[in-house]
């Protein structure tokens, strides 16, 4: 069975070791780095020139009690030197880390959003859409202010207070101590809660994606909450996954508002404390007013950071809860990867074979078990059996949207995991059940077929597979919006938009999951006349709904259960009296019903 992690929303290792493996994936967070941070650390060490320049203007702008008017100028501008360069360097290193950070996070983004798209259906059907959207989002926002900020505080309040420490072992080394002793605690304090803030970011981010999927849920299906009239449940659940990311939410606040208190308590602490060593030190210390002075704007100094700290803990922890999430996704094995040396297809219409191939979706039974059979090359095949028979996933495999457990696939007589995938993308086509539309124009969701594909070559397309009809009875044609998920138009309607699609690909293999049951019967004859033509010279594999289609193939495979139970043509099976005469009897009656009605 292809592998999905059990829990993927969560990476092992401690916060360092994320952030370190988080910097790794993002190489332009790298560039120019070491001359930002240098910056942030000039900018740091900046903070120490004003105590030390103040310390001179006491001891000697105000010496024998007289005012030297030149000295104070003179220092009085030598600060503001200081304090508009060290602006300056900040400015200058948030700027450069402001930027880096976007190119980083944009660059994280498209290679997550890519990583997904390599991934399997086997993984698309574990997983929620709405966590997949957080964590290619909202996740990765969460390193946006920690890169912006964070990032610099770390290094600026770094050095900000190594400098401070610095200058006041200068000053007084026994009252150095006492900061450092009494600011001992603090630090043992932060390491424990820190590790709790990590946990309670992690819960707030699986919260987040649990609330985006019920979001989702609830907004595409509004149609249907409405039309059953469950709407009062359908709130409950809303509010309560609210009031979970709420709770989650209030708890981060909380240990958060805990490590800022405590920072705050001990800084004051550690003022005290100072001062109160200080005067029982007395005039014994040999100290100038000034270097006292210098001395508790340096404690200063060294407490900003610290307070600081709290709030840059936090940031670091709510990064580290997003990466690890999204790290999680990037880890994820590409089960359908790109050969190393990818085959390319040959020309013309190929045969297909399945050689006992056996699949299971993750936490499910089988869905296929030991199935074998070829499709000569340009012959038209129906696939047929009950619902969760495996029709579906056994197209699935052939167009390489997962690789079976066991067992191989062979498109051409070439196994479609050494085929490269840009080949097979171009030679076979799956057009869907229910095909998906995005949100612009005919023209815009047909060209994705063939990007370099003029106006004419679409409309062409339309007019080939018989639907120019359709195509001339909307108002603005080609320019016709089609709606989010293509909802502006019919379910037939999209259908014909995505056979044009496939036939102006022009692929040599086409897989289709037929869907004409349920449209209306201009739309269905204009629908059978558009397969007709497009599966008309190439090798199709068809899912079929409306047992007709299979009349008029040149195989039909039945499937029971996962299983390949009868194939042969529709009169031999049909003449046998098994699955398929059950199938087709039971459709017939359906249809004489439906017609009756």
């Amino acid at each position: 069975m292809n592998a999905v992690p059990a829990d993927s929303d969560t990476l092992a290792g401690s916060t360092w070791a994320v952030l370190r493996r988080g910097f790794a994936v993002m190489p332009e967070i790298r560039e120019g780095l070491a001359l930002t941070i240098t910056l942030a650390m000039a900018g740091g060490f900046g903070k120490l020139a004003i105590p030390v320049l103040i310390q001179l203007l006491f001891d000697q702008g105000l010496s024998s009690g007289h005012l030297d008017t030149g000295l104070l100028l003179r220092l009085g501008a030598l600060v503001a030197v200081v304090v508009v360069g060290t602006t300056l360097i900040n400015w200058l290193s948030l700027v450069r880390l402001a930027s880096a950070s976007e190119r980083a996070l944009c660059g994280l983004r498209v290679g997550a959003f890519a990583h997904v798209h390599r991934l399997s259906v086997a993984y698309h059907s574990a997983e929620t859409r709405g966590k997949l959207v957080s964590r290619v989002t909202s996740d990765v926002e969460t390193l946006s202010q920690f890169l912006q900020w964070g990032g610099v505080a770390w290094v600026v309040n770094g050095a900000a207070m190594l400098a401070a420490l610095v200058g006041m072992a200068y000053y007084d080394l026994w009252l150095t101590l006492v900061v450092v002793v009494l600011i001992v605690p603090l630090v043992v304090l932060i390491v424990v809660l820190t590790k709790r803030l990590g946990v309670a970011h992690s819960a707030v981010r699986s919260r987040v994606a649990d609330l985006l999927t019920v979001l989702s849920e609830t907004i595409q299906g509004a149609a249907v909450i409405r039309a059953y009239g469950i709407t009062a449940p359908s709130l409950r659940r809303t509010r309560s996954t609210i009031h979970r990311w709420r709770d989650t939410k209030t708890r981060a606040g909380y240990l958060g508002g805990v490590l800022f208190s405590l920072a705050e308590l001990f800084a004051a602490i550690v003022v005290v404390g100072v001062v109160a060593v200080g005067l029982a030190i007395g005039p014994s210390g040999g100290h100038t007013a000034g270097e006292l002075v210098a001395f508790l704007l340096l404690v200063t100094v060294f407490l900003g950071p610290v307070t600081q700290f709290t709030q840059v803990i936090d940031y670091t922890q709510n990064a580290a809860a997003g990466w690890r999430r999204v790290l999680a996704l990037l880890d994820i094995a590409e089960d359908v990867a790109e050969p190393a040396d990818g085959r390319q297809l040959p020309s013309g219409p190929p045969a297909v074979a399945v050689r006992e191939v056996t699949f299971g979706y993750p936490d499910a039974a089988p869905a296929l078990t030991d199935v074998s059979f070829e499709v000569p090359a340009g012959r038209q095949v129906v696939l047929v059996g009950a619902t969760g028979s495996g029709k579906t996933t056994l197209t699935k495999l052939i167009a390489r949207l997962a690789d079976p457990d066991q067992g191989v696939v062979l498109i051409g007589g070439v196994d479609v995991r050494e085929i490269a995938t840009a080949s097979l993308r171009s030679r076979v086509v799956v057009v869907p059940q229910d095909p998906f539309l995005f949100d612009t124009t005919i023209e815009e969701n047909v060209r994705y077929g063939r990007p370099s594909a003029t106006r004419a070559d679409i409309e062409r397309a339309f007019r080939d597979l018989g639907a120019g009809a359709f195509l001339d009875s909307l108002p603005r044609g080609l320019d016709t919006p089609v709606g989010q998920r293509g909802e502006s138009l019919s379910a037939g309607e999209r259908q014909l938009v995505a056979l044009a699609r496939a036939h102006l690909a022009d692929p040599a293999c086409l897989i289709l999951d037929e869907a004409t049951s349920a449209v209306d019967p201009r739309i269905e004859l204009t629908l059978i006349e558009a397969l007709r033509r497009l599966t008309a010279g190439r090798t199709s594999l068809t899912v079929a709904h409306r047992l007709a289609t299979a009349e008029r193939a040149d195989e039909v495979i039945v499937l029971d259960g996962g299983r390949l139970v009868e194939r042969g043509r529709h009169d031999e099976l049909f003449a046998a009296g098994g699955v398929y005469a059950g199938l087709y009897d039971s459709w017939r009656r359906a249809t004489a019903g439906g017609a009756a009605a």
